[in-house]
């Protein structure tokens, strides 16, 4: 009789709705594919936290009943930054030998990394170190490479679209210019989307730099139309023209000396000052990582989950899945790992929303 195959799940980096809808889709596939008999999983608890530390729990069939509309994650998640993977801090832990042993004492077939940016950097990393490793594309920020879409992305886009029209009553009776922070530090998918569903006036992303004089200018324009009021979507990550020509460590000392904690309000103060039209600042937040998982990430994460476990079957490893011109398939973790997906100005949402006369500040 063959060996059992022992398959390690662990989630990576901040949580996002449709985590258990994968490792639901993970787990049945191969139960059904192998038999149950036939297959062990490993939960890795508190992503490479627990690989480091050898943290884990063997999975039951039951743990993946009832998970599938569940937000968060069955094994929990806690950041572990890819940049401090290879350092050996105060602890005196060789990080990467220990998540290694763990690996080996665990008598794993492969481990399953799900997981954004980071996660796939020290997924390639393991990867390359000779262990089996498949990704899986989790991020409300939509930007790994090489994927057209990652599951969480869609019910964050509906958590912010709903947000954003709520704003549009409250900022009307009142005649308010409201700007409302969204999640993504590098990239502007999610500020994009949810601007363009949520009917925003302007639209501030990072990959595009703004101009204070024409943020002001467009919310100037719609009061002098009658228009007394403005919804603008920004991404957290978002800085101005002069901003642009610094590094990050560098923007992040000039606005630490300045005192200004976000751009969003740095914006606002600089919108009420410039046109004295009353400005205030809305933050979801982590309500974008939240709940349950739409219908559209609920169907994409199984999928992904039933490819992640054909490649197992297939022992095809060194992979992470991909969604790519609406087919389901895979990339390779070296040539995706430390690559992110960006906004372009010329993508044909943002040139969509310009035709509707959605301004973004450039």
């Amino acid at each position: 009789m063959a060996a059992k195959k022992r398959i390690g799940i662990l989630t990576s980096g901040g949580d996002c709705p449709g985590l258990n809808a994968t490792i639901r889709g993970v787990a049945k596939a191969c139960f059904d594919r192998m038999g149950t008999e036939n297959v062990e999983i490993i939960g890795i608890q508190n992503g490479y936290y627990g690989l480091i530390n050898n943290i884990y729990k063997v999975m039951q069939p039951s743990d993946f009943s009832g998970i599938l509309t569940q937000g968060g994650t069955i094994l929990g998640s806690k950041r572990q930054p890819f940049k401090m993977m290879t350092v050996i801090g105060e602890d005196n832990v060789d990080k990467v030998k220990s998540m290694k042993e763990t690996y080996k004492n665990l008598k794993l077939d492969c481990l399953l990394t799900l997981g954004g940016n980071g996660t796939h950097k020290t997924a390639n990393l393991l990867s390359n170190e000779g262990l089996n490793i498949i990704g899986l594309p989790k991020t409300i920020d939509n930007d790994i490479y090489g994927t057209d879409v990652t599951f969480g992305f869609h019910t964050a886009v509906d958590t912010a679209t709903d947000v954003i029209d709520r704003l549009h009553t409250t900022a009307a009776s009142h005649s308010r210019i409201l700007m409302v922070e969204i999640m993504g530090n590098k990239a502007g998918w999610l500020t994009l989307y949810a601007g363009v569903a949520g009917g925003a006036d302007i639209v501030i992303i990072p990959e595009i730099p703004y101009d204070i004089d024409k943020v002001c200018e467009a919310v100037e324009k719609r009061s002098k139309m009658g228009k007394m009021f403005s919804i603008v979507a920004v991404a957290e990550g978002a800085f101005d023209t002069e901003e642009a020509k610094l590094k990050k460590k560098e923007r992040a000392k000039k606005r630490a000396e300045a005192g200004i904690l976000t751009a969003t309000s740095r914006i606002a103060a600089q919108v009420q000052a410039n046109t004295g039209l009353e400005s205030r600042v809305c933050v979801p937040g982590h309500m974008l990582r939240g709940g349950s998982p739409s219908a559209y990430d609920r169907v994409l994460a199984t999928k992904f989950g039933v490819r992640a476990a054909n490649l197992i079957a297939e022992e095809k490893y060194g992979y992470t899945v991909a969604l790519v011109k609406g087919e389901i398939t895979e990339n390779k973790l070296e040539d995706i790992a430390g690559k992110t997906k960006f906004v372009s100005p010329d993508d044909q949402l943002v040139l969509t929303a310009k035709h509707l006369g959605v301004k973004f500040g450039d």
